[in-house]
């Protein structure tokens, strides 16, 4: 398997770009287990992977909201920094 090193750039603004990578790389593989849980007709596995598609979906909504949480500090900041200038 590749590892595939990301660094922080310790320049977030908006956005955090680690942060976006990984909600990419989770979205992508919920969407894993949600098409591996509509192929699968053993109905105990099935339940299974459609609880780990539940849970795997909390920490997208997490990140989601850390990101919703970036942008409005921003905001705020662009306000704030904004109303000093003339």
């Amino acid at each position: 398997m590749k590892n595939d090193v990301r660094e922080c750039r310790h320049a977030c603004r908006n956005t955090c770009e680690l942060l976006n990578e990984v909600l990419h790389r989770e979205t992508a593989l919920l969407q894993f287990y949600e098409q591996i849980a509509q192929q699968c007709d053993y109905p105990d596995i099935r339940n299974f992977i459609q609880d780990v598609v539940e849970e795997r979906r909390k920490p997208i909504e997490q990140i989601v909201s850390k990101l919703n949480e970036m942008r409005a500090k921003s905001q705020i900041m662009d306000g704030v920094i904004s109303s000093f200038e003339h």
